[in-house]
């Protein structure tokens, strides 16, 4: 069971080059438990590794499985489904046909039902996983028709899991269903074609996730970390002319660069003080 597993930052694939992935599981404590961690590291990027995600898992299953054997669902209304994928590229979630997986969906109350499966060529696939990573995602995708968050406009990921069990592994068909737990907090229960149990997942947690976030995780602001400094810059003849004063940097007052006196002041009060006793106003203050 993932007792709990925390993403700190999406893992952005690079349009060339190659990422290496980590996933470290430590030592179990007196309970069992072990932490786990998830890191990746770009090609030629000098060993540095950024920390996608952390957790705990737990040996024991999380809660009890539930069937999702009647379906579609007793007195659930079927809800459109054919331009989904549309909507989501118009905010900014563009998926490749592996991953457009969600053939239906219904609702009833606060519930959303969803039916998942893999493109046809992909079905052999399945078999590979405990669980597609696309049909996860699909099952992901039902969120935006139900009420379990605010109607912002903004995209979503996931933030956080919590008791997250996996009992059945290689289905290329599934059925889900997404319950509201707090605002923002789903619970997912997933069972194969027949209803048997798949997946159970406690609590979803999900974030708004911007353009900018995106384009952050692409590796876009590795480098960006300016910050604004002064730095003294020595008088010269190219810098000073007849009237010019200084504030503050180094050399006496009255001092002479080049064919220019440049009177210095130690700060703004100071120069202040001098034009109040009648000092010409400089041309120039540096």
């Amino acid at each position: 069971t993932v007792e709990e597993l925390t993403l700190a930052a999406p893992l952005v694939l690079p349009e060339q080059g190659n990422v290496r992935i980590q996933v470290r599981v430590g030592a179990a404590d007196e309970t069992g438990r072990r932490p786990v961690s998830v890191h990746s590291n770009r090609d030629g990027s000098e060993e540095v590794w950024t920390q996608h995600a952390t957790g705990v898992l737990a040996a024991e299953p999380s809660s009890a499985s539930v069937e999702l054997t009647q379906w579609p669902p007793a007195d659930a209304t079927a809800l459109p489904v054919d331009d989904l994928y549309e909507r989501l590229e118009q905010r900014g979630f563009s998926y490749g046909p592996v991953f457009q997986g969600l053939r239906a969906a219904w609702r009833r109350g606060t519930e959303v039902f969803a039916e998942l499966s893999l493109p046809a060529d992909q079905q052999g696939e399945a078999s590979r996983f405990g669980l597609h990573p696309a049909l996860l995602d699909a099952a992901m995708h039902a969120l935006g028709l139900g009420e379990f968050f605010e109607n912002d406009g903004q995209g979503r990921l996931p933030f956080s899991w919590a008791g997250v069990s996996l009992t059945a592994a290689g289905a290329a068909s599934l059925r889900a269903r997404l319950t509201p737990v707090t605002p923002g907090t789903v619970a997912v229960t997933v069972a194969d074609s027949t209803g048997r149990p798949v997946l159970s997942v406690g609590a979803l947690t999900l974030r708004p996730v911007s353009e900018a976030q995106l384009a952050e995780a692409r590796g876009g602001g590795r480098d960006s970390l300016f910050r604004v400094d002064w730095v003294d810059v020595p008088l010269s003849a190219s810098t000073a002319q007849d009237g010019c004063v200084q504030i503050g940097g180094t050399g006496a007052p009255g001092n002479s660069v080049g064919d220019s006196t440049v009177d210095r002041y130690a700060d703004v009060t100071e120069l202040s003080a001098a034009l109040a006793a009648g000092a010409a106003v400089p041309a120039q203050v540096l």
